[in-house]
């Protein structure tokens, strides 16, 4: 079988809905419309609403590109979490521009944030780390993220270590992991249309407001 008949043989969601963004989308706050999307992306019973894939590259521009969790967003920006040593990490710090793609499938929606990113305060991270699961805070202090592994029998023996040090005990934020926050210049909202004429209406940063238009699908 061909790629090309391999392809049309998937079935997709491809049909498009038929109500998109009306005109007066563009006078809403962007942050709150992505909240309203948010929340009924979660109501259709999608898995792991929150995942993105993020967008990073080095400082001689080499890009590299993630799946993330978004754990938080409002006004200031949308926030992730990670190891301070990770690929991801290091790129954000030496070239601290980045962008999430998050892709809600079932309602055939997306959402596209481009901006600056900053580390956010060693408190506000911390306080994050302390509503985690443990088996969770145990895994960021293992885990040299994006190091090689030799095998998972060190991975093993890591874990035991780190479990017998905390045991009985409350496990701290490490110092090498915390979150970033994206603060979006751009943020462009995606609705999946008929015969592939989609809604697309795009939100650009000018002082403290926002820009809007549409865009060809």
């Amino acid at each position: 079988m061909s790629i090309k008949s391999t392809i049309k043989s998937v079935v997709t969601l491809g049909q498009g809905v038929t109500q998109g963004l009306p005109d007066a989308t563009a006078d809403r706050d962007p942050i709150e419309l992505f909240g309203e999307w948010f929340e009924q992306a979660k109501e259709s019973g999608i898995l792991l609403p929150e995942s993105a894939s993020l967008a990073t590259a080095s400082r001689e521009g080499v890009p590299s590109s993630r799946m993330v969790l978004l754990k938080s967003f409002s006004g200031d920006g949308f926030v992730i979490f990670t190891n301070y040593g990770s690929r991801k990490a290091k790129e954000m710090d030496e070239n601290p521009r980045a962008s999430l793609l998050i892709h809600w499938a079932v309602v055939e929606r997306q959402v596209r944030i481009e901006g600056s990113v900053e580390r956010i305060s060693t408190d506000a991270s911390a306080e994050y780390f302390q509503t985690r699961a443990r088996g969770s805070q145990i895994g960021a202090w293992v885990s040299r993220q994006s190091e090689a592994l030799e095998d998972r029998v060190l991975l093993k023996e890591r874990t035991e270590e780190i479990e017998s040090r905390f045991k009985d005990k409350d496990v701290p934020s490490p110092s090498f992991w915390g979150g970033y926050r994206l603060i979006p210049a751009r943020i462009e909202f995606w609705q999946g249309r008929l015969n592939r004429l989609h809604d697309r209406l795009l939100f650009t940063r000018s002082g403290e407001g926002w820009v809007t238009g549409r865009l060809y699908p």
